[in-house]
């Protein structure tokens, strides 16, 4: 262009190890899924295949505990798998006597509106990747079911128009005396009552790592004259609900701890309470973060509840204890998260997924993958990340990981377009141990005097190769601006992508300006990149390029100038038209600059080029109050508002109204913009 982390990973694989996974399997994380292999069983989608390894995943938490003749809780991983689209599929198989691990890979649209699919005892039903959705209705377990998983699953949809709706009963979850149920990885939102509702002694239950948002009622639990319900729920993000969050009502043991409350101020939602302990509740909360919340903490006189090393900022109101509890580790066990670190911990790490877990060697031909070893310290088989990728075959037919161990790489990296299947994977603890930087600028002179450069050519790392893959590391072009005032050219680009299907998983790209250029090997090509669980740094156009691409579940972090100045944009597109541009989903944007002072983007016309209709879409994402209230600007000559540039449900204090200089999107547009219409029938699964 021409213009002037890990803890969360960590904590993961601990929930993973503890719930019987695999090592080997844990380390892998990714969703796949097969079908059954019965005639009249048509409807599911694909050939015969084995139960996906994380398909026998179990629960932690008091789901996991051996009781009422259930011993934990592990779905219907002794079943068939099948794959649905359709309500009359995911109905035919939730509703049936048999297990099943049902994978939904597609949006279903419920009908009547409100409609409460009632799921039988032994399921495990979760979604594909990010494209299981389940709109306008949910699920109903009733009294006697048990050993049932509800994963990674978007469920919303059912609001009639009245905020606190007493005539509507359409919750995304709902259980009537229901036993061992875990609840993971979801994403609940704008349900016309309750977004779960644990009801009628239902007991044994687990709730972790999802998103409650944009509701009236969050999570309530009780409907009952018995103290009975045993219930954990953990690195729940709670944010934009107003009462319920949750409300426990006579439950015998209530264990909270490391989920982030966040109640934004200057959002059309405020909180009434927290976390509120009713009737004979004996409750334990631990290490757990409100931001924002009016009355963090409640009790009934009746209640006992502990405290624990939790955090309030910003709070108001009630925030109370007292009483004897009960110690957790007397019936399962469990680590906890340092409760500063929870609301970076938890919003990169709640809410569907890309990858929970399976094995990593399975490649789009079914090949054995085959590894390469690289070490600094020549332990290895290749000291330098280069000089695996060079032993990488010409036109590989199948996936070659390339496995860094820890270090500072400090070399250029390119993936030719004839490696296709490769995927480059930092082998540390944390995705900071292993990093791969240079200093390359847009207007560095090259070493044989044949020029610059250039911006594309600046890439610390460049991927011109179909199907690859980084994880667990970072990539950093570290170009000093300050010293090289003299130089023409600063742009200067961390990771630069030209291929179709990259997955970039767990990953820190940092820079300043143009630091994650998203592109395609060419204008009439198709690029599509999704980006998942990683941080993207910089100040000008950091996030730019014509490719079809996904920022999910990601920390967009603001960056200063070389001067110490407030002043940037965070994208910059140049998406040919009739494609899909640069979609910012269920992420979060700040950084230490001044308020006020980035845009969210501006239109790219590369090379002047007017045939380009330039997009960016920013949805459910937290935007700090550095971005600015009219957060799109124009370039070059070209206006913003002659391309695509909107937001949907954005929260934090840059979020903003609605306005002719801030367009919104409907609910019937926002329908149509989801991670997976940009995906298409792409899931990304780790490899």
């Amino acid at each position: 262009m021409s213009h002037p982390h890990s803890r969360a990973h960590r904590h993961h694989v601990r929930s993973l190890l503890a719930s019987g996974l695999p090592l080997a399997l844990v380390a892998a994380a990714v969703f796949a899924h097969g079908t059954d292999t019965e005639a009249d069983r048509a409807e599911a989608v694909g050939s015969a295949v084995a139960a996906p390894a994380w398909a026998t995943a179990g629960a932690d938490g008091f789901a996991s505990v051996d009781a009422l003749g259930q011993n934990g809780t592990y779905g219907g991983r002794n079943g068939a798998t099948v794959t649905v689209r359709t309500q009359a599929e995911l109905e035919k198989y939730a509703t049936a006597a048999e297990p099943y691990v049902i994978v939904v890979a597609a949006a279903i649209s419920m009908s009547p509106v409100g409609k409460e699919i009632k799921v039988a005892s032994d399921k495990t039903i979760v979604g594909s990747g990010t494209a299981g959705q389940i709109v306008g209705g949910g699920f109903f377990l009733g009294t006697g079911v048990h050993n049932v998983i509800i994963r990674n699953l978007t469920i919303r949809d059912t609001y009639q128009g009245t905020w606190n709706d007493k005539d509507h009963d359409y919750d995304a979850i709902q259980m009537d005396g229901a036993h061992h149920v875990w609840i993971d990885h979801n994403d609940f939102r704008n349900m016309a009552d309750g977004l779960i509702d644990v009801r009628k002694d239902s007991t044994d239950v687990t709730v972790s790592w999802n998103e409650l948002s944009n509701n009236n009622k969050a999570f309530g639990i009780g409907w009952t004259e018995n103290v009975t319900t045993d219930i954990t729920i953990h690195h729940n993000w709670i944010r934009e609900t107003e009462q319920r969050n949750p409300s426990a009502d006579n439950c015998a043991h209530a264990h909270l701890y490391n989920n982030y409350l966040e109640d934004t101020a200057g959002t059309d939602i405020s909180s009434s309470y927290g976390n509120y302990a009713r009737g004979g509740t004996a409750m334990v909360l631990e290490n757990s973060y409100f931001q924002g919340f009016h009355n963090p903490v409640i009790k009934d006189g009746t209640a006992s509840l502990v405290q624990k090393g939790n955090i309030f900022t910003g709070t108001s109101g009630r925030n109370e204890s007292g009483g004897t509890a009960f110690d957790p580790k007397a019936f399962y066990s469990y680590s906890l998260d340092a409760a500063s670190s929870v609301p970076s911990v938890v919003k990169s790490g709640a809410g569907p997924r890309s990858s929970i877990g399976t094995t990593a060697t399975a490649t789009a031909k079914g090949a054995a993958a085959t590894t390469l070893t690289v070490a600094k310290d020549g332990t290895g088989q290749y000291r330098t990340v280069q000089a695996a990728v060079n032993a990488v075959p010409a036109n590989n037919p199948a996936r070659v990981v390339i496995a860094v161990r820890p270090g500072t790489y400090r070399e250029t990296v390119k993936v030719p377009s004839d490696k296709p299947h490769v995927t480059i994977q930092g082998t540390g603890g944390s995705r900071k141990d292993t990093v791969i930087v240079y200093n390359n600028a847009a207007g560095t002179p090259k070493p044989d005097g044949s020029g610059t450069y250039g911006t594309s050519g600046s890439a610390t790392v460049a991927v011109e190769a179909d199907d690859f893959q980084a994880r667990n590391l970072s990539v950093t072009n570290d170009f000093d601006e300050g010293a090289n005032q003299s130089l023409s050219g600063h742009q200067a680009v961390a990771l630069r992508t030209a291929a179709d299907k990259v997955f970039l998983d767990g990953v820190i790209v940092t820079g300043d300006q143009d630091t994650l250029l998203l592109d395609t090997a060419a204008k009439d090509r198709l690029g599509r990149v999704y980006v998942s669980n990683s941080y993207v740094l910089g100040n000008v156009d950091f996030v730019f390029g014509r490719a079809t691409a996904v920022l999910d579940h990601s920390v967009i972090t603001l960056r200063k100038r070389w001067d110490g100045s407030s002043a940037g944009y965070v994208t910059a597109p140049s998406t040919p038209a009739g494609r899909k541009g640069l979609l910012l989903a269920n992420s979060t944007v700040n950084g230490d600059v001044s308020n006020g002072s980035f845009y969210l983007g501006r239109p790219w016309h590369a090379g002047g080029d007017t045939t380009l209709d330039p997009q960016t879409t920013v949805r459910n994402t937290a935007l700090s109050a550095a971005i600015k209230s009219t957060p799109w600007t124009d370039m070059s000559g070209f206006s913003w508002k002659d391309d695509r540039f909107a937001e949907y449900r954005n929260t934090g204090a840059g979020a903003g109204s609605a306005s002719t200089n801030r367009p919104f999107l409907t609910d019937a547009q926002a329908a149509d913009q989801e991670v997976a219409d940009w995906l298409g029938e792409w899931t990304p699964t780790a490899s």
